[in-house]
Order: C-alpha cells, then structure tokens, then sequence
C-alpha cells in the first residue's frame, strides 16, 4: 500500500476499476463503506418476527453478516458489482405463467448457476487490482457467505432496495445478480440513489401468496421462492392452490414492476435457458427419474433443492392443472415409487383433480 497512499491515486485507481469490471462483463461496479449498522437493526427485527422460516443460517453467523470486519478482518471497503441476467430469447414469462400444462422457472435459474461464474469473475477483478496496487487484502463473495449483499449494493449505488426487497436500477431494473469484494483499499466510495418507488404498490398488490407483508418487508414464510427453493419440508396447504405452476422460485413481483421495462438482455450465453426450462411440459419434467434429473440439471441451480423437493413442486403444480387422463396416470404412479413427502403432496395434487371430476 505504501505506492498507492493518496486519495487522488485511489479515485485513479477506482477509475480503471470501472473499465475493469465491464471487461469481466459486470455492468457496473460501486464502493461503500463497512457501516451497516442501521441495516443491522433491520435484519434483527425481521429475525424476531420469525419472517426468516427455517432459513437458519440467516442467524447463525451473529453480527458476522452485519459487520463486514468481523467477517474479514481489516476490510475498510466492499466493492459490489451487478451482472444482468434477464434470457432473452426465452418464452414470455406471463404465458408460461397462464399456461397450466407447463411449469414456470424463475428466470435467473433458467441456465447456469451464477454463484461460480461470478466468483470466477470477481477473483480476475480482484487480481487485476491487485496486479496494480501490490499486496492487498481482499475475499470475493456471491451469495456464498454471511453478506448482505443487497444493502451494500444499495450504499454502493448500485440501485436502491425496492418494497419486494429486490435491487432495482433506474437503467436495469431488477434482472441482474449481485456480487462483492471484500477489500482492505481505502478507496473512495460512491453515492447511494434515492428511491424510486413512489407510491406504486404493484409488487405487493400482484403477490400470489401476500408474502410482502408491508412496504420493503417480506415474510419468506409465505413467498413462493423460500416454499419451493428453501423449504425442505411440506408445502403449508393453505398456499398449495395460490402456487399454481410455479415450480422453481417466483418471478411476480419483478414481472409487474414498472421499473423492469428498461430491463437489458444479458451479456452471457451460460444464462440462457438450458432443456427448455423456459417453458416446460410438466408431465415431461414429472416423468424424469433421479439420474435424469442430476444428469439434465448438471450446472444448473436447481440441482440444490434435489430430486425429491423437485417432484414436490411439480406434483402441486399438476394438482392445480386442468384435469387430464396423463395427469391423474402420471400422479397415480409416482403414489407407488416416491418418498413420503412426495407422496403426501402427489395425494393432495389427485385430490384436486377428484374433486374437479365429481
């Protein structure tokens, strides 16, 4: 560090660091400091209303999360960055949404997991940094460690937090993956934006389960991704029939926000839809043994909730489709092969369709 000691060689070096990181294929890159304190007494509320379910691990690492030092020590500075994500060409969201034979994937999940892709470019970053500075210290994340990635993305200006919770940029909407480095560089950091979303309530009024239970505050008890993703146990029933077709994580929220009309395309072929997850047939998906699954959603973030979460959310998915002869078949057989919490959600799914025939 004793090269770089002035503040007009860290704002040189933060300049070179923006061209950087649009050649790793970020789309923008912002500096905060490490002061989440009010941040802290937020996520401390949301624990104690138990909004966090059997997300466990979002208290287990204490005030690791919330003071980035304690984490890393010695960190002065995190740089985040966003990378956008939205597949173009992919089926539109809304028709798969109201098409009850096909199962809709959160679009983020429709290729390759990010969490690799961006450590892998957060380190090319972090080393060319380094190349320039000497020694440093420094750790990059990407949902892969008690960060709260969103507010130090808010403090580095990277956008602001929207009432869904989401990251949303005045330029780019909400469609783009986060990621930081932690660092030890006394760099100078940017401005925050303002927010931006006035009095629209179109992400909350839209919800399927209600799960934005106030303005900028979501009970993930209730939210289709944490039911289907994070939930390892059975779906409540009472939020089976308003899941509909959603198989793998909720896209709602976002799809509806005004903000999302400046969405860009994404810059990288590893996020475009892989096996047709843009718009596929349930019964096909329903169909796929275990080694199928692993095998097809090699790379992919849904191999994480495994094989048997997996049919549990296709099982709900057909027992809210219209009734055919292939669904109740293809429900009827898995009652024979699968794991009690399968068969308890594949006997609910021929409820549905029982009750629709009588």
């Amino acid at each position: 560090m004793s090269e770089i000691n002035t503040a007009l060689a860290m704002k040189n070096l933060y300049e070179k660091m923006q061209d950087w990181a649009q050649s790793f294929g970020f789309q923008q890159l912002g500096v905060s400091d490490i002061d989440l304190s009010k941040t802290e007494q937020r996520l401390s509320s949301w624990l104690a209303a138990g909004f966090h379910g059997e997300m466990d691990y979002m208290s287990r690492h204490g005030t690791k999360r919330t003071r980035p030092q304690e984490l890393i020590p010695d960190t002065v500075r995190v740089i985040s960055v966003r990378m956008d994500y939205w597949p173009e060409p992919a089926a539109e969201p809304w028709s798969v949404l109201n098409n009850d034979q096909q199962g809709f994937v959160s679009r983020y999940a429709l290729g390759r997991d990010y969490h690799k892709l961006m450590r892998q470019r957060l380190a090319k970053l972090a080393d060319k940094i380094r190349c320039e500075v000497g020694e440093m210290g420094f750790r990059v994340f990407s949902d892969s460690a008690p960060v709260m990635e969103k507010a130090l993305a808010e403090k580095s200006g990277l956008g602001w937090v929207g009432k869904h919770s989401n990251i949303l940029n005045r330029d780019h909407g909400s469609y783009f993956f986060l990621g930081e480095i932690y660092t030890d560089l006394p760099l100078p950091t940017t401005e925050p934006t303002s927010d931006h979303c006035g009095a629209c309530t179109s992400c909350i009024d839209l919800c399927p389960t209600q799960a934005i239970v106030a303005p900028y505050q979501v009970d993930a008890r209730r939210c289709i991704s944490y039911l289907t993703i994070e939930l390892r146990d059975a779906i409540p029933i009472e939020f089976r029939k308003m899941i509909g077709n959603r198989i793998y994580g909720c896209d709602d929220c976002q799809l509806v926000c005004p903000w999302n009309k400046f969405a860009q395309n994404t810059q990288e072929s590893d996020y475009l839809p892989r096996q047709g997850l843009d718009s596929p047939q349930l019964l096909e998906l329903f169909s796929w043994s275990e080694e199928d699954f692993l095998k097809k959603l090699e790379g992919s973030p849904i191999r994480r909730i495994g094989y048997e979460c997996w049919l549990r959310n296709i099982a709900v998915a057909l027992g809210n489709a219209k009734t055919t002869e292939q669904i109740v078949s293809a429900l009827r057989a898995r009652l024979v092969t699968e794991s009690e919490l399968v068969k308890e959600h594949v006997q609910w799914a021929l409820e549905q369709h029982i009750e629709v025939k009588d």
